[in-house]
Parts: structure tokens; sequence; C-alpha cells
């Protein structure tokens, strides 16, 4: 019952990020329900962009890649590496999913350091990267956690729930907690680590001349990337650990 109990409290707490605020926002009233807007706005550039780079790119193919095609070549090479490494040969129906979640990611963390959201005014709040919000972190890590527990029960069946005694019964509590803390960990480590280079580079910007905070963005640009990198490869890792039941 304790143990129980404590799953219990823990996804409530997941429930109440939901209405974590930094910072002003711009709502929208859809159905019954308050989301914020801007994330909406900056979520749709996001896809529109992928969408529409991935047409541009790929709307006449080669059969020696040039240009974008290459380059979209590379990266579906560079996804299906770090798939393979962390998943095993069964890697295949996940690309499509790690792919998102690391393109999604990564252009979204670079859009808040190359878009000019900021000439953009709202009634309330301000544009800013999808990612900088907690709302979009902890949704990207509660479909992780969907994802390897979908994977568990795919491969292994109701076998998947003996992880949970092994080695031994007596951290059937610990193993149970940890399936819960991993979409905090991801929530967290994306959303802090976003927010506090964006926070850096605004605080920069106020005290110091335009030129000086250059070589920050710069860096923050590097970090946005091995964030969305960190965000796929453990959400492989834990789908790959799911389906071969071992930690």
């Amino acid at each position: 019952m304790n143990v129980l109990s404590c799953s219990i409290n823990t996804l409530k707490g997941l429930y109440d990020i939901s209405g974590v605020e930094v910072g002003q926002h711009f709502y929208w009233k859809i159905g019954g329900f308050q989301v914020h807007g801007q994330v909406l706005i900056t979520s749709w550039v996001v896809i529109a962009i992928l969408l529409g780079s991935a047409t541009i790119a790929v709307r006449n193919p080669q059969t020696i890649p040039t240009g974008g095609q290459n380059f979209f070549e590379y990266v579906l090479e560079f996804i299906r590496d770090v798939s393979k490494t962390q998943i095993g040969e069964e890697y295949g129906p996940w690309v499509p999913f790690i792919g998102t979640m690391f393109l999604f990611i990564f252009v979204s963390n670079w859009s808040g350091a190359l878009l000019p959201w900021k000439i953009i005014q709202l009634p309330h709040g301000e544009l800013a990267a999808p990612t900088n919000d907690i709302n979009t972190t902890v949704a990207l890590a509660l479909l992780t956690s969907v994802a390897y527990f979908y994977a568990g029960l795919t491969k292994r069946g109701l076998g998947y729930f003996g992880k949970y005694i092994q080695p031994t019964p007596i951290l059937l509590p610990i193993n149970i907690l940890e399936d819960f803390t991993k979409p905090l960990s991801l929530s967290f480590r994306l959303f802090g680590n976003i927010l506090a280079d964006e926070l850096v580079v605004v605080v920069l910007v106020s005290l110091v001349p335009s030129v000086v905070p250059i070589p920050v963005m710069f860096l923050g640009l590097f970090t946005s990337g091995i964030q969305a990198l960190i965000f796929a490869t453990l959400a492989a890792a834990y789908i790959g650990e799911s389906m071969e039941g071992h930690h």
C-alpha cells in the first residue's frame, strides 16, 4: 500500500507540474482547457520548419544525393546509429520515434536562439522556444514513458513486470519509483538547461554591449544540440532497457 500511495503521489506531482509557470503567459481557451497559446504558436512554427525543410529536400530525390537530400540522409543515418546502439538489432520500428524527438527538440532549442521571437508582441507574455516551457518538456518525457512501457509489454508480455522484483523483491519499491522518476529527470533536465541558457543571454545583453554575449550565444547553440542528443539517447536507452529486461 505504501508503494501504491507513493506512486500515486508521484503521478499527482507530474500532473501538478503542468501548472508551473515561469513568467507571464498568453492563454487560449480550447474546450474546457486553458493552454499556453505562445507554446502552441512556436511549436507550430517548429513543425512547419521541419515539414517544409524535409519536403523541399526530398521533393526530387536523386540516386546520388546532393544538397538538402544529402544532409537529411546524413541526419537519418545518425539517428539510426543512435537507435541501434541503444536499442539493439530491433531498433528499426523505433527510428521514427527517436528521430521525431531529436529533431523537434533540436529545432525547438535552436529556434530560441536564432529566431527573433521578441519582435512579435502578444497581449501577455512573450514568444520563446517551445522547450522553454515545462509543459512541453513534461509532455515529451511522458511520451517517452509510454513508448518504453509499450516496447516492454509488446516484446515480453506480462513478463515485463518481472523486472520490478529483480534482482531481489526487496527492491520492488525502488524499481517502481524509478519508472516515475525517469520522466521527471528528462523533463527538468531539458527545461532547466534551455531556460537557463536564454536567461543568461538576456541578462548579458541587458548589462553589456551586444557584441559581448555572442560567444555565450554560440555556446548556447552547442549545448542546445547536446540536450537534444541526450534526450533522444536516453529515450532510446530506456526503450532498449525495457525490451531487454535488465538495468
